[in-house]
């Protein structure tokens, strides 16, 4: 079966899913995605049979309980999609508006799932009150209910009676991980959660995020880190100390799709942290802990 993807979620881990899954340690109990979003991590993980059981978490409750429907009702949560999209048509752009000002007095999961597949390259935005502020994207529909039905079923397939779901602070959500469990986490970028141009719900200081990868180091809890980068030779946010003890690995994720967004071309690398002891991938690469390696990777090759 094809990888299903049925949120098209900008700054989704979907391409880069196979990249990042050649350091996964084999034999994974539990496999924490704390930082959800569209889980594509998760989805990948649960696809390629990496791990026994999965939790899936953010502190973003409407995004937790759509990704829930999708695995526990996949048949109404398509329904409800294809009623929506079957509601708007070209040209139409007050529509997309209408549901985007319910949206935001209701929170409803699959209002949300409608908005991220019509707003402008699924980069939603939100304001200082959790509205979502994005606007439609004029050149398309969104992705077509036949499309969003095989992917809700596919997702229901792999991972329902296998997937536990939370909602709250990721400190609190992989309180329980231990040794042999594995996190994933793809927090939003210092430079991307503070000053005007906040793109997620909820900010995250690089502060915070340390005290807690020390503890998980502590507990000796194995996790790969997507943090940092840069775009066009532009950085995100300083990287994490060497202190830490992680190897940063140099991930070459294409061209940006924010920078396309304002009609720039530009190419984004993304740093993944990994603790110590992890897999070396099959094509031998290694690196002292604190090193950085540099990994071409094509969109297309995905």
């Amino acid at each position: 079966m094809k990888m299903p993807h049925p949120v098209p979620y900008q700054g989704s881990k979907r391409k880069l899913a196979p990249v990042i899954g050649r350091y996964l340690p084999q034999g994974i109990s539990t496999f924490y995605e704390p930082f959800a979003g569209s889980a594509a991590m998760t989805i990948y993980a649960a696809h390629d049979r990496r791990a026994s059981r999965f939790v899936i978490a953010d502190s973003f409750e409407p995004m937790v309980i759509l990704l829930q429907t999708m695995v526990d009702e996949p048949e109404e949560t398509a329904n409800q999609y294809e009623i929506l999209w079957k509601g708007q048509r070209n040209g139409d752009h007050e529509y997309f508006n209408s549901i985007r000002d319910r949206y935001n007095k209701e929170r409803h999961h699959v209002d949300l799932l409608y908005l991220i597949c019509r707003c402008v390259k699924n980069a939603i935005r939100f304001n200082k009150r959790g509205h979502f502020t994005q606007s439609v994207d004029k050149r398309r529909l969104g992705m077509h209910p036949d499309k969003m039905r095989t992917a809700i079923l596919g997702v229901s397939s792999i991972l329902r009676g296998r997937v536990e779901f939370r909602v709250g602070d990721w400190l609190e959500t992989t309180a329980d991980a231990q040794l042999g469990d594995f996190l994933y986490m793809d927090p939003p970028y210092l430079g991307t959660s503070v000053g005007r141009d906040k793109r997620y719900h909820q900010q995250m200081m690089q502060s915070t995020l340390m005290g807690g990868l020390e503890d998980l180091m502590q507990r000796r809890v194995p996790f790969a880190l997507s943090y940092d980068g840069t775009t066009g030779g532009r950085p995100y946010g300083p990287p994490l100390p060497d202190s830490l003890g992680l190897t940063r690995l140099l991930l070459h994720a294409g061209p940006s799709a924010q920078a396309t967004l304002v009609g720039r071309k530009e190419e984004t690398v993304e740093s993944l942290y990994l603790t110590p002891g992890l897999a070396v991938p099959s094509g031998g690469l290694t690196s002292p802990v604190g090193r950085q390696i540099s990994l071409g990777f094509s969109p297309e090759a995905s």
